[in-house]
This record gives structure tokens, C-alpha cells and sequence, in this order.
């Protein structure tokens, strides 16, 4: 039986057919001077300088850019943001919106780690106008000229727009089918493209993740730090506040980065105490790492209502540390609800935002490996994690055997598959893959639509009336006919020894003569120091503790230098990349700068 239904309001003739941006003109009559967003930059001041716009204020800076945007490009024209995260991004983004003008979600060139990805989406999205800074600029020229891509018919500076634009602008009748922007993928497993999200499925999933997290306590306020040029710190940071006229605080991702805690500080000086936020995974565990008692003194979290950890896999061991680390700064139990979402589906399917702790299942890994979950005891010997997220809201999930097309039971294993107003009617310019993805048909679809479904290339079960993600298709592991789950090796390969870094594991399958061959590919934990390493001690530690848990032998085992692991924008191990390094030969192996190092000492 699948999971989930639809939400009335969305049908046609329903109280949330109005397309999103067309709520701000509706909040700045009604609140005109109500907070809408507020930016945090901590560059000038570590303690952080905020800067608010009213919603009027946002009304009329998102009518402005509508005008001025329409005068570099047509309806249907692509403009690429490659701008630093702050309300310039945010006021873009809108006045695409409004202007027909299909906004490309990006970044400025200068930000680290990201060269391929925004090469590869500028390249394929042919943006007719770039929205950037003067702050920025140089950066984007070097862009241009340092690489074989489109070029703009024009530079817009986000920040010297004329907000007396704003009275040039009329508007225009906004369908649900029209294309609002592109949002490219992360590149988990193959090269990223660009999802195309209609005013209506932004519309619809904004809607649906209030809904999950039932915001019924009073002035709800979103308090974020994620990428605007990801699905999820997207969709969380400018559609949530559209929905009902709520107020969002973000800052940008470095400043997280750089002090984690700052995410915590901000959550605590709301004064309405009705917080929400979401994050990845890792995010958790890098506050809790740094989330000393000296750093909590003082700080009142009992205001998060909800905390969503939207990254899988999403692990139990993070959301106990997590839990336990900040219960003395006033975390509820609660307070944590771990979720799945896909930017195929805008970004959100489900969580489990229900005021109660995660809920994590144990079932047979060996059972689990054959594609079926059998509950085991926590303490037994194959007994692997499972944590639920929830239930989907707004939308329909199917576990659906990919060969048969057939719904699956209960318990057994399967893809993935979704419907529902939020998933997106293709990717840009590539028909042939969206039919793959967004193309699904039920064999057997008894009460459900036949389709058509998006397939999202995910195992997972549904069990109790709750949907458990078990790994990607494409990352699952086959030695010797047997099926394993990499975040299962990776974990164990993180506990084999003290000198593997928590966390920057990748697990991964070559070619071998007669089957798959297993290699794991681990970063140093920058706490054992390289006079202190031992290679052949942590290798040994690594293999035998596969070998013991997983009954498999390890082909090759590398150690590289912290930061080498490949990483998705969402914090995700990117498996497929790094496979693709290893394969190159181009990872930082610690075996080379310790043979560097000995070199140099002659």
C-alpha cells in the first residue's frame, strides 16, 4: 500500500492554487511592514550584522528586478545568479519570478570546491543575462574568459537595480505549468542537471513541508544557513516564508562553517521560540563536535520546534549525540525529525516531524542485503540501523520492484517512486533521461494513479506506515551475488580505527575477472598525526573488520589526506566522483605526502 495523499488545498479550485510569488504582493498589503528576511553577515562583526526587509520592502525590490530583468532578457530566457548568498540572491530569485525569466540558481565563480558543477550548469542552462555583484564581478569575468562557455548578452548588478523600477513593473498572469527556474542536481552519482520546477511544483511543495512539519504554534520563524543554490536551503528559505507571510533569518554557508555554533546562537535569540530548521547530516555531527558546554552556557534551544535532517543515510548515531549533546541548552526530544527529499521532487517527500524522537528500526543485515527487512534485536549480531522518515505529505510513495513495476509489501525492498503535484515535469533539454526518471507506470495500480511516477533511483521499504531509505541503486555494491548497502561498509571502515576520519568514508565497486571488487577509499583524521601512522595498521584494522562484519574481502584500501573525499553541494559522500578520482589516480594518498615528507628530510 503506498504512502500518503494528496492535500486538498492544491486541487483545482483548492485555497493554494495561487502560484507562491504571487503571495508576496499579498503579504506586503496585508503586513507591509512585518519582517520578511533577514540576512545575517558576520564578515565586519563576529557577532553577526542583520539587515531586514519588510515585506512591502520585498514587494517592491522583487517588482524592481521583474523590470529591470525584462530589459536584458525575454520571457523564457534563462538568468544565471552567480552571486554571494545574501538578500540580493533572495530579491533575484522573486523578480524572476515575476518576470518570466527563468531564474538558474548558481553561486560566484570564487567559491571553492565548485568549478565543475557551475561550468556544467552554466554551460547547459545558456544563460542569456548573469545576475551578479560588483564585488563579484571579477571573479565572473575570469569565468568567462577562462572557459569555453556561453557568454551573456548582459552583467545585471543585483545590488543596482532601481527600486524606483518598481513602478514600471505590471503584472502578469503567472500558470502553474510555467517554468519557474532550474535547479541543478548536486551530482551524487552522474553529471548534474537541470531539474525544471514549474510555479506549481514550488508552489506545491512549499505547502507540503509546512504541512509535514505542522507549524500550528504562533509566528513561526525559519532560521537557515544552507545553500541558496541547493534544492533544500532553497525551498526552505524562500518558499516556506511565501506560504503564510512568515519571517526567515539565514546567513550564508561559510558562516556556518566557519563557527558551527553560530546556526545554534541564531536559533536561540528568536524571541517568538517557535524555530524551525533543516540541515544534512553532517551538519549535526559538526555541531556536536563542536558544541562544548563553555559554547552552550547561556543558550535557550527549547524554541526549536523542529529540526529536519534531510540527507540520507541519516544516522542514529548522529541524532543520539546530537540529542544528548544539546539537551542541557533546552533541545526537546522531539525536536529532531529526520526526512527524504530529492530535487526531482522539488525538494521535499517526507519527515518524521511528529514532536516525538526519531524512531530507528534494527533489522537483519544479511535479510536486508536479500531485499527484505526482518526486525532483529538492536544488540544482535547482524542487527544494521534503520531510521524512519516518516510519512509523505501531499503526494504519494510507492516501493515498486524497478523490473515488474509491481508495488512491493510491506518490509521488501524496493525503489522509490513518487507522485504528487511537487514532482518536476522533466530535465532541461534531456527528454530521454527525463522519461527514465519521470516516465514511471504502475503495472498494477489498483487505487493509485498509473502514473506518471518519478523514479528517484532510491531502495527503500515502507514498513509500519513509515518510508526507511535503505541506499541508491546505483551505489549498491554486488560481490559474489550478494548485495551491500557502501554507508553499511563505510560506517564499519570509520569504527575499524581511530585514524580513519569520522564521516569521509566512500565505499565503491570496480571491475574485477569474475565479479565486482570492493574499495574503500577513507580520509586521515587530522587527530593522529602523521609521525604517529601506522599505513599497515590502519589498512589491517579496516580488512578485517569488513571482512568479520560484511563476510567480504577489501580489494584495495586508500588512505587519503583530509578534504579528499568527493562531496556532493548537500554534504552527501559522492561515491561515483570519487570512484572516478580513484580510478584516475588523482587522490591526495597520505602514502605520498608521507613519502614527501621522508624525501624532504633526505
Amino acid at each position: 500500500m503506498a504512502l500518503g495523499s494528496l492535500l486538498p488545498e492544491l486541487a483545482p479550485g483548492g485555497s493554494g492554487r495561487v502560484p507562491l510569488v504571487q503571495r508576496v504582493a499579498r503579504w506586503a498589503r496585508e503586513k507591509p511592514d512585518a519582517p520578511a528576511w533577514t540576512f545575517v553577515e558576520y564578515s565586519a562583526d563576529p557577532s553577526g550584522t542583520q539587515t531586514t526587509l519588510t515585506w512591502a520592502e520585498t514587494d517592491r525590490r522583487a517588482r524592481a528586478t521583474a523590470a529591470r530583468l525584462r530589459r536584458a532578457a525575454r520571457p523564457g530566457d534563462r538568468a544565471a545568479l552567480l552571486l554571494p548568498q545574501n538578500l540580493d540572491y533572495m530579491m533575484t530569485m522573486l523578480g524572476a519570478m515575476y518576470a518570466h525569466v527563468v531564474a538558474v540558481p548558481l553561486f560566484s565563480p570564487d567559491l571553492p570546491g565548485y568549478a565543475d558543477r557551475l561550468i556544467g550548469a552554466y554551460t547547459d542552462a545558456e544563460p542569456a543575462v548573469i545576475v551578479t555583484s560588483r564585488g563579484a564581478l571579477p571573479h565572473v569575468e575570469k569565468f568567462l574568459a577562462d572557459h569555453d562557455v556561453p557568454r551573456p548578452k548582459e552583467i545585471v548588478f543585483a545590488e543596482e537595480v532601481d527600486a524606483s523600477l518598481a513602478d514600471e513593473w505590471t503584472d502578469e498572469p503567472i500558470g502553474f505549468d510555467d517554468l519557474a527556474y532550474l535547479q541543478y542536481t548536486s551530482g551524487s552519482t552522474r553529471r548534474p542537471a537541470g531539474v525544471e520546477i514549474t510555479h506549481g511544483n514550488v508552489t506545491a511543495n512549499a505547502s507540503q513541508l509546512w504541512a509535514g512539519w505542522a507549524p500550528e504554534r504562533p509566528d513561526p520563524e525559519l532560521v537557515s544557513w544552507l545553500p541558496l543554490f541547493h534544492d533544500m536551503g532553497l525551498i526552505a528559505t524562500m518558499a516556506l516564508p511565501l506560504v503564510n507571510g512568515d519571517h526567515a533569518i539565514y546567513t550564508e554557508p561559510m558562516s556556518f562553517i566557519m563557527n558551527p555554533m553560530r546556526w545554534m546562537r541564531l536559533i536561540a535569540e528568536r524571541p517568538t521560540k517557535n524555530v524551525y530548521t533543516a540541515a544534512p547530516n553532517f551538519a549535526y555531527e559538526y555541531v556536536v563536535a563542536h558544541a562544548t558546554p563553555q559554547k552552550l552556557a547561556g543558550l535557550d534551544l527549547s524554541g526549536l520546534v523542529t529540526c529536519l535532517n534531510g540527507a540520507e543515510p541519516i544516522r542514529p548515531s548522529t541524532l543520539k549525540a546530537f540529542a544528548d549533546k544539546l539537551a542541557p541548552a533546552g533541545l526537546r526530544a522531539g525536536a529532531q525529525a529526520p526526512g527524504y527529499g530529492l530535487a526531482e521532487a522539488t525538494v521535499f517527500v517526507s519527515a518524521a516531524a511528529e514532536d516525538a524522537p526519531p524512531k530507528v528500526i534494527t533489522v537483519d543485515r544479511e535479510a536486508l542485503t536479500q531485499g527484505r527487512a526482518v526486525p532483529v534485536e538492536a544488540d544482535a549480531r547482524n542487527a544494521s540501523p534503520l531510521v524512519s522518515c516518516g510519512r509523505p505529505v501531499g503526494q504519494y510513495v510507492a516501493i515498486v520492484d524497478p523490473e515488474t513495476r509491481r508495488e512491493q509489501p510491506d518490509g521488501v525492498v524496493g525503489e522509490i517512486w513518487v507522485h504528487g503535484p511537487n514532482t518536476a515535469p522533466g530535465y532541461w533539454r534531456n527528454s530521454e533521461r527525463s522519461q527514465d526518471t519521470f516516465g514511471g507506470r504502475l503495472a498494477e495500480p489498483g487505487d493509485l494513479p498509473e502514473g506518471p511516477w518519478m523514479k528517484t533511483g532510491d531502495y527503500g521499504i515502507a514498513y509500519e506506515g513509515e518510508l526507511y531509505v535503505t541506499g541508491r541503486i546505483k551505489d549498491l555494491i554486488i560481490v559474489d551475488g550478494r548485495n551491500h548497502y557502501p554507508q553499511d561498509i563505510e560506517l564499519t571502515t570509520e569504527e575499524a580505527h581511530p585514524a580513519v576520519r569520522e564521516d569521509h568514508v566512500a565505499a565503491f565497486a570496480v571491475p574485477g575477472e569474475e565479479t565486482e571488487q570492493l574499495v574503500i577509499v577513507a580520509e586521515r583524521n587530522r587527530r593522529v598525526p602523521l609521525a604517529r601512522l601506522d599505513l599497515a595498521e590502519v589498512e589491517n584494522a579496516v580488512r578485517g573488520a569488513v571482512n568479520v562484519e560484511h563476510e567480504m574481502s577489501v580489494h584495495a584500501f586508500v588512505l587519503i589526506e583530509p578534504g579528499g573525499v568527493s562531496r556532493t553541494s548537500s554534504g552527501k559522500i559522492a561515491r561515483a566522483a570519487t570512484r572516478q578520482r580513484y580510478l584516475a589516480g588523482e587522490l591526495p594518498t597520505t602514502e605520498a605526502k608521507l613519502a614527501a615528507r621522508a624525501a624532504a628530510r633526505g
